[in-house]
């Protein structure tokens, strides 16, 4: 079969929960006929909130409620593709980063897993880096320091006897096919991963007296996880024969490996992408990681993707200052809708006040327009109440954070960027994009918006025989069948 070439409707059902919301989504692979491409096209079938709870002495994530969504949402995707006739072929699941579930040999889930966003690994940063010198941490994992990171989240726990530590997407993967098994891309967020290796760090593990079965085997992106159990089957009405695959399960994995980018000699190394959502990943794509100590001074992150590739990225926050803004607006009665709101921050002048987005102070909810405003007033300038100045100020600061980081990006890893591409919900937000065209002064392409969805259903595709090649032809795929946006840097 050569390289790009697909067979006619292959259907593959995506698993997709961020922090805020979950999808699974229906992606179907054709072939094309004469005179036309092939493509990928995505239905979404099931739509469902997920948020952090309040439950036992902390902020959680509530597996059960998700994972009844999850299987709601697999049965509304049976449902779809039998109505015309199809079959899907495999599963594939994709979460956010560094959470997991703690699972005992019965299998059972000890507890509710808790969220990055609550405030318990605060105090275990200083004990882990008394056993374990960031600089040997940086040296090993390449992994930027996030005070939620899952090393500091296990240093906080009391009973890990007889328990695995299952990543969010491997627990889901888990209770619907029975297999422990721990994905490398999510794998390499933990902080406990080494980054040249591509193996756990096992000598971290006993550093800290945590057991080196502590997590599961690893598995890479296009290997299959396993079959549904035989009541997950029942329940979804899926064959129980349909095969979980390991995709890049760390959602940011799955949506660079969809970057519609185009190949340059052996890479794709003259891109920076933005995945843009309830937090924002800057970065470029490397065939190795970047370990230097003026890496880890820049708090940059090495994080395992697609076919063995480097994210080397930053974290810039996100979008959720402004959901978080806008759910604190509507809770005080005003109705402006988000396009009315944008057009309203686009009017206002260049060169308002920002904000570092990525301060973790933005982290927790809670009154977000009061946070941002004091945030102003400590760097000396002033910021009023009205919604489209935060919003503007909101914006302004992220697209002024994209372009630091991939500046820092070209300088520490060596690289030259020509193009940002923007990936995510974010891409939608068109003064968004404009801006970080103006702050980058490079060109920005804004698109796909579902990059995660595609990149998830895309590895399947290929890990079944559907489509072959590497990410320059499942990329190719992409920019046949998505619609693109181009900005340029306005003269400001």
């Amino acid at each position: 079969m050569s390289a790009g070439s697909v067979f006619r409707d292959s259907v593959f059902a995506a698993v997709d929960i961020g922090a805020s919301s979950g999808r699974v989504i229906l992606g179907r692979v054709t072939a094309g006929s004469a005179g036309s491409e092939s493509a990928v096209s995505l239905e979404t079938v099931h739509r469902f909130a997920n948020g952090v709870v309040e439950f036992d002495g902390g902020l959680r994530w509530d597996i059960d409620a998700l994972f009844a969504e999850v299987l709601s949402g697999l049965a509304a995707a049976a449902r779809a593709a039998a109505e015309h006739g199809e079959k899907i072929s495999s599963i594939g699941i994709d979460t956010w980063a560094v959470d997991y579930g703690l699972v005992n040999a019965a299998g059972d889930l000890t507890a509710q897993p808790f969220s990055y966003r609550d405030d318990r690994s605060r105090a275990a940063v200083a004990p882990v880096h008394q056993k374990l010198d960031p600089a040997r941490l940086y040296a090993t994992t390449g992994l930027q320091f996030l005070q939620f990171n899952t090393i500091y989240q296990l240093a906080t726990e009391q009973y890990l006897d007889g328990l695995q530590a299952l990543l969010i997407p491997d627990l889901i993967a888990f209770l619907l096919t029975g297999v422990r098994r721990a994905e490398a891309t999510n794998a390499s967020t933990t902080g406990l991963f080494d980054a040249v290796a591509g193996e756990w760090a096992t000598e971290f593990l006993a550093a800290l007296d945590l057991s080196k079965k502590l997590f599961p085997p690893l598995i890479q992106p296009g290997e299959t996880v396993g079959t549904l159990l035989p009541g997950i089957a029942a329940r979804t009405g899926l064959a129980q024969a349909t095969k979980v695959v390991a995709v890049g399960s760390h959602d940011t994995a799955s949506a660079v490996a969809a970057v519609p980018a185009g190949a340059t000699g052996a890479g794709c190394e003259n891109f920076a992408y933005i995945s843009s959502g309830t937090w924002s990943l800057v970065g470029v794509e490397l065939p190795k990681p970047v370990l230097t100590e003026a890496s880890r001074q820049a708090n940059f992150t090495n994080e395992r993707g697609v076919d063995g590739t480097i994210r080397y990225l930053r974290n810039v926050g996100g979008l959720w200052l402004l959901s978080e803004c806008q759910r604190s607006w509507a809770d005080q009665g005003y109705t402006a809708t988000l396009e009315e709101l944008l057009a309203a921050a686009a009017a206002l002048p260049f060169g308002g006040p920002q904000i570092n987005a990525n301060d973790s102070y933005f982290i927790a909810p809670d009154n977000m327009p009061e946070r941002i405003r004091a945030a102003v007033r400590n760097t000396g300038a002033v910021l009023t109440d009205d919604p489209a100045t935060i919003t503007r100020c909101i914006l302004d600061s992220l697209a002024a954070g994209y372009a630091r980081t991939i500046a820092d990006a070209e300088r520490l890893a060596d690289v030259s960027v020509d193009v940002v591409h923007i990936v995510g919900g974010g891409s939608q937000n068109r003064l968004l994009c404009q801006l970080t065209a103006d702050a980058t002064g490079k060109r920005v392409i804004a698109g796909p918006v579902e990059a995660t969805a595609l990149g998830n259903v895309l590895v399947q595709a290929r890990a079944v025989g559907v489509v072959s090649g590497g990410l320059a032809e499942l990329r190719a795929l992409v920019r046949g069948s998505q619609p693109l946006e181009s900005y340029q840097a306005a003269l400001v």
